[in-house]
């Protein structure tokens, strides 16, 4: 498919992310039809120009390409290996490519067994959120063979920007998992300064214009800031979700010998966070955390 040309796609997973996705590539001019296990998403999608399948295998029947884009491990290999899976009855163009983020060790298992029955498999997690999914703004990280690649990327381009081939089968989510190392260890370190500012009298709204023009300056601080201020907890991206993406962290780093600390610390954070029930709530909840600790709740 030339860099100019659309295509057709069966989209698995409508939820916060995948529902903006495959929105978005449908406004690119590709042909989508969607599943998801919730009706209402997939109504939703319909609404938006998709066509409605009832399950995995229908999404990608006639597909140049199948995406995923769900929330752990286990929801993508039933997609992939159960009963009317996309390994049994792969998308007419034979290749699929997961966009959710899971296990490294399950995307290189995946794709040799996709490999083996004549498939080609991408692993291609995002980072950008939910502002990124609906703006197409998503950084977009993907692992396979060069040729695979080559094959989504004008795809990708219609759902995000920064578009890069990151190595070998896994080594997108390896680099995700990077990513969210970061992503949560600078959440604490925003929830800190707010503390720590809020205590010392100061004004957080200037304050954090302040840092934004400095070395603090930081995607979280931007994003998230105004809401921990603002005590505003809705859901973006959940906690929920970040716990899970920090438990892979945690498994890849325990699997490899490499010690976290930071992440451990701030995994137990996101822990004391969903046990107060705010699972459901966005990343900045963790703010609350520090609501608590501070005898502020």
């Amino acid at each position: 498919m030339g860099q100019n040309q659309t295509g057709s796609v069966g989209f698995i997973g409508l939820g916060t992310m995948g529902r903006e996705m495959a929105r978005n590539l449908i406004e690119a001019g590709h042909t989508v039809t969607a599943f998801d296990i919730v009706g209402d998403a997939v109504a939703a999608a319909v609404a938006a120009g998709a066509k409605p399948a009832k399950s995995p295998a229908e999404a990608a029947a006639n597909a140049d390409i199948a995406i995923t884009m769900l929330p752990d491990t286990p929801q993508v290999e039933e997609v992939i290996y159960g009963e009317g899976g996309l390994l049994a009855s792969p998308p007419r163009g034979r290749l699929i490519v997961d966009m959710s983020t899971i296990s490294p060790v399950a995307v290189r298992r995946m794709h040799a067994d996709l490999k083996a029955a004549g498939t080609d498999f991408i692993d291609a997690p995002v980072s950008g959120g939910p502002i990124g999914a609906k703006n197409a703004t998503l950084t977009i990280m993907a692992g396979g063979e060069a040729a695979a690649f080559a094959r989504a990327e004008p795809f990708f381009r219609g759902m995000g920007t920064t578009i890069t081939h990151v190595g070998a089968p896994g080594a997108g989510q390896a680099v995700k998992l990077c990513n969210q190392l970061i992503c949560g260890i600078n959440i604490q370190a925003v929830c800190e300064a707010i503390a720590l500012g809020r205590a010392s009298g100061v004004d957080l709204e200037q304050m954090r214009s302040v840092l934004l023009g400095g070395s603090a300056a930081s995607w979280m601080l931007d994003k998230l800031g105004p809401a921990m201020i603002a005590g505003d907890a809705d859901a973006g991206f959940r906690i929920d979700l970040m716990l899970k993406d920090l438990r892979l962290v945690q498994e890849q780093a325990q699997a490899l010998s490499v010690p976290l600390p930071g992440t451990a610390l701030v995994t137990s954070q996101y822990i004391e966070a969903r046990a107060h029930g705010e699972g459901g709530n966005g990343n900045q909840a963790l703010f609350r955390v520090y609501d608590r600790m501070t005898n502020r709740a």
